[in-house]
């Protein structure tokens, strides 16, 4: 069973029909506009012609940016931060229609407050969404797409695994090129049936005064044998981010092994919590000196707390530097396909890689929106070759887990 990383947030109703002016929300950016890594030659490109033309006018050329503070957090790991580069808002189409989403994970309530800045800034734009566990609206949209009665224009989902189980089932059909451009070919799926919007890495944070990064094995496989991490170190089995890591290990080391890891690290006194933000904290007092967590909670507790010995190793080329994303798909129904897919235009703009760099710690998909604080970059992680979408396939997983003892 998964918990917590696909936590449920509540449905958001139909909105007023009149809205505040853009005015307000629009000033002078700091986004650097050189370099900016595609540009709208049209409104569309690539496959446009499947959508026919949307009903509203291409983005006014004098339209200004919005002012950066509307999309960045704030907090000490933040501070000397360079401005984003990239494709900027003010680049691309209004916004204009009324769009319906599929929202599914635990970041839900921070997207929506991203949406929320966008239908204030387009007054002729408005959104409704429906929020539940990922996994739960895949099926709900597997039910749907088999009944020829999709109810939602677009599909955000917290894991790559959702999106493939949407995709498997017919669901889904594909974003424009010019959309999917400025991000690398590993966050989009071939057939551009989906993209990641926002990234996260397996990682291992560790307290800084207990271990140094040499005692840390460069493979995961290794961790039961590390004599510093023994009766130190800290999972959470029922997160479904390590249900996900614990899926990338067995597609690649294969189920025997997995189940071997599992038992070795159980041997070795592996404590569980309920959440890997929880890890992440007890490492930073002492109570662990090492655990396994989404690269993020660590950086939220540093945010709060920036004189903890805490930091974060990622092992190489194994499930342990596994990094999935958040991502959108458009779901197969033709009234907002044009709209659905400028408003996932937006969400890979410079300003909203942006917010979610520094409202949720994610990793950006654009490689001119750094990521916060001193992690590396995605292209300095050896991430393993694993087929995301593979993801989807928990079934094996959750057996796996349960022979071995820690469910």
């Amino acid at each position: 069973m998964m918990t917590n990383d696909d936590s449920t947030f509540g449905d958001r109703s139909e909105r007023p029909g009149t809205r505040s002016s853009r005015r307000g929300f629009l000033a002078t950016s700091g986004v650097a506009a050189a370099g900016a890594l595609a540009g709208c030659t049209g409104l569309f490109g690539g496959d446009s012609g499947d959508y026919g033309a949307p009903d509203y006018d291409a983005a006014d050329a004098a339209m200004e940016a919005m002012a950066l503070s509307e999309f960045q957090g704030s907090g000490a790991i933040l501070e000397g931060r360079p401005a984003p580069g990239g494709r900027s808002m003010e680049d691309l189409p209004n916004l204009s229609g009324e769009l319906s989403i599929y929202l599914g994970g635990g970041e839900g309530g921070l997207y929506l407050q991203l949406f929320d800045v966008l239908e204030e800034v387009y007054p002729d734009f408005a959104y409704t969404s429906q929020s539940k566990p990922s996994s739960e609206l895949a099926l709900q949209i597997a039910d749907e797409a088999q009944a020829g009665q999709l109810q939602a224009d677009l599909f955000i989902s917290i894991g790559a695994g959702s999106l493939g189980t949407v995709l498997e089932d017919g669901a889904t059909r594909p974003l424009t090129e010019e959309t999917v451009d400025p991000v690398p070919d590993a966050f989009v799926q071939p057939d551009r049936n989906w993209v990641g919007i926002a990234g996260r890495a397996r990682a291992v944070p560790y307290n800084t005064e207990q271990l140094d990064e040499g005692d840390l094995p460069d493979s995961v496989m290794d961790f039961p044998d590390a004599d510093p991490l023994q009766s130190a170190t800290g999972w959470a089995p029922t997160y479904g981010a390590f249900q996900d890591f614990i899926t990338a290990m067995r597609l690649q080391e294969g189920e025997d092994a997995t189940r071997q890891w599992l038992e070795d690290m159980q041997a070795a006194g592996i404590q569980s919590y309920d959440n890997e933000f929880l890890i992440s904290d007890a490492i930073s007092t002492g109570e662990l000196a090492a655990g396994f967590a989404n690269h993020y909670y660590a950086l939220r507790v540093l945010n709060g707390s920036p004189d903890r010995p805490l930091d974060l190793y990622f092992t190489r080329g194994d499930a342990g530097s596994l990094v999935n994303v958040s991502g959108a798909a458009l779901l197969d129904r033709d009234e907002n396909a044009g709209l659905a897919d400028v408003f996932v235009r937006h969400l890979l703009s410079a300003e909203a890689q942006e917010f979610f760099a520094t409202r949720t710690y994610a990793y950006p998909m654009l490689p001119g929106v750094q990521p916060v604080g001193d992690l590396p970059t995605i292209d300095e992680l050896e991430t393993p070759d694993i087929d995301l979408t593979e993801l989807a396939n928990t079934g094996p997983t959750t057996d796996l887990l349960t022979e071995a003892g820690v469910l």
